[in-house]
C-alpha cells in the first residue's frame, strides 16, 4: 500500500499546495471523501447547476461555494481550491488546453466552484469488502446523452472497472449505498450496448477486447461535465484533471445509506 493511502486530508492538500504531489488520487487517502471539481464564470453558474439537478447519477452536487470563494467551508475549511488539487483540466472556448497544477493564474473574481461526488471516494468500502480497486479501470466516453440545461449537453462519461462476475455483484452491493458517489453501476456487460468508447478512453490504455473471466462495470462519472464544456464552447471552465480529485476532509461513509 503507498505511503499516500494513509496520509490525512489536510496533509495532502498541503503535498498538492507545495508541488510535491501530482498524481491520481485514487489510494489516497483511503476512506474519506472526494470530490470532482468545476470552476466557471458566475454567469454560467445557474445553468451549470441546473444541468447537475437534471444528472444527478453523473454530477452529484457535494458543495457550491459563493462567488469569488475558493475556501469550501463545508467539506474542507481552510482549503483552497486552486492549489489544493494534484492537476487541473483547463477548458477555454470549446477546446482542452494543457493540464496545470496550479490554477491560481487562471482564478477569476466571478468564479462559482462546484465539488461534485466522486466514486474513488467508496474504493475503501470496496476493499473492505474485497473488491479490489487497484487494477483495470478506465474513465470512458458513452453514447447516453445527459438531459441538457441550456448550453450544456454532450454524452455521459463513465468509469469501467473489469470485475469477476462475484465482485461486481459486490461492487453493486457497496456501491448502491453511496448514492451522492455515483451509487449503483449504471450498465454492466456489453461495451457496445452503452457505446462505450473503449478505443480511445480519456483515463486508461486503449482496450481492444475485455479479457476473459472478468466483466465490464460502468459507474457513472464526474468526468461529465467535461464534456458538456467541449460542447457548450464557454469562454473558461477549469475542472480536475480526470482522476485527480479534491480530497475533503468527511470520511466518505458519512454520506453512505447504513
Amino acid at each position: 500500500m503507498s505511503e499516500w493511502a494513509r496520509v490525512t486530508p489536510r496533509d495532502f492538500r498541503q503535498a498538492c499546495r507545495e508541488g510535491r504531489y501530482a498524481g491520481t488520487t485514487r489510494g489516497v487517502a483511503l476512506g474519506y471523501l472526494q470530490c470532482n471539481l468545476v470552476m466557471i464564470r458566475e454567469p454560467f453558474a445557474y445553468e451549470f447547476l441546473l444541468y447537475c439537478q437534471r444528472n444527478q447519477r453523473a454530477c452529484p452536487v457535494l458543495e457550491v461555494l459563493d462567488a469569488g470563494d475558493p475556501t469550501p467551508h463545508l467539506t474542507a475549511p481552510g482549503a483552497d481550491l486552486r492549489t489544493d488539487l494534484p492537476r487541473y483540466a483547463v477548458y477555454r472556448d470549446g477546446r482542452r488546453l494543457t493540464d496545470v497544477t496550479d490554477a491560481s493564474p487562471l482564478w477569476q473574481p466571478d468564479f462559482v466552484s462546484f465539488l461534485i461526488g466522486s466514486g474513488i471516494a467508496f474504493d475503501q468500502a470496496l476493499e473492505d469488502a474485497g473488491v479490489p480497486t487497484d487494477k483495470d479501470r478506465w474513465v470512458i466516453r458513452t453514447t447516453i446523452p445527459t438531459i441538457r440545461a441550456g448550453r450544456f449537453h454532450g454524452p455521459m462519461v463513465v468509469t469501467m472497472r473489469w470485475l469477476t462476475p462475484e465482485h461486481a455483484i459486490r461492487a453493486v452491493q457497496v456501491t448502491t449505498r453511496y448514492p451522492f458517489n455515483h451509487g449503483a453501476p449504471i450498465h454492466i456487460g456489453d461495451p457496445a450496448a452503452i457505446g462505450a468508447d473503449l478505443a480511445n478512453p480519456l483515463v486508461g490504455p486503449p482496450v481492444d477486447r475485455v479479457r476473459d473471466g472478468v466483466v465490464p462495470v460502468f459507474w457513472a462519472c464526474g468526468v461529465t461535465p467535461q464534456e458538456a464544456a467541449l460542447v457548450a464552447g464557454i469562454d473558461i471552465m477549469v475542472t480536475h484533471a480526470p482522476a485527480h480529485g479534491f480530497v475533503t476532509d468527511w470520511e466518505a461513509k458519512r454520506l453512505a445509506i447504513p
